[in-house]
């Protein structure tokens, strides 16, 4: 099947991100496998999103609930996996459980503890990420970086999560600072033995500061724009 022209420019992105994920990977004395690359789906058309998984894209970051429930089922996740990335709603979690393997956008204790509740419904278990505003900017939700000990804490009370460690949107100005800041708070937290908690997940860096990040350890990079091009998709 011949790909169209924005599929074939999907496939052209990938090829460059990735050339340049080799070259910060190097750079910084890393392993290839040490770094998973997330496409971000957002208003993206599922043939977009399929055409990366085509070429070995195997995860998939969804933001908004309602627009991945529509497309779903038009994803090939046979051969990807998805993380919901965004601002999760309490009264939205329900939607989520059967269909993402991590959800990395835990804000707060009490989304934490709805999470829990909807995963104890199945017997299931939950890997989350802590979302953590390093910036501390009014715009941005998550815990701040003081309040990660007490809600690691907090884990063992929730036997149905599993918190895997930490991701971040630090603030554009002095972004370099900002990751520096959060590989020591998730360096400070991994030698820590607590139930329910395993900090092995870094996750942050976007298009604009993907190599930056890798240079400060982050295991999973979010990349959109830098795969799919402008937000020009109609929403699906």
């Amino acid at each position: 099947m011949t790909e169209s022209r924005s599929e074939q420019a999907v496939i052209e992105n990938l090829k460059r991100i990735r050339e340049n994920i080799d070259r910060a990977l190097l750079a910084s004395n890393r392993s290839p496998d040490s770094l998973r690359l997330m496409a971000v789906t957002k208003t993206v058309d599922p043939s977009l999103v399929n055409a990366a998984i085509h070429q070995g894209v195997d995860l998939l970051g969804e933001n908004r609930v309602q627009e991945f429930l529509s497309k779903k089922e038009q994803y090939d996740t046979a051969h990807a996996e998805v993380h919901f990335i965004g601002t999760l709603q309490k009264n939205k979690v329900k939607y989520l459980m059967q269909d993402v393997s991590m959800i990395e956008s835990v804000s707060s204790i009490s989304l934490a503890k709805e999470i829990e509740r909807q995963a104890a419904k199945t017997d299931r278990v939950m890997d989350v990420l802590l979302e953590v505003n390093i910036g501390k900017e009014e715009s941005k939700s998550g815990f701040f970086a003081e309040e990660i000990e007490e809600a690691l804490a907090m884990a063992q009370d929730w036997p149905h999560l599993q918190v895997k460690g930490l991701m971040c949107i630090p603030p554009k100005e002095d972004a370099e600072k900002f990751f520096c800041k959060i590989l020591q708070l998730f360096v400070d937290n991994q030698g820590k033995k607590r139930d329910n908690v395993n900090m092995s997940v870094l996750s942050m860096g976007m298009s604009a500061d993907y190599e930056l990040a890798i240079r400060y350890q982050s295991n999973i990079v979010r990349l959109g724009t830098a795969l799919f091009g402008k937000r020009s998709y109609p929403m699906v």
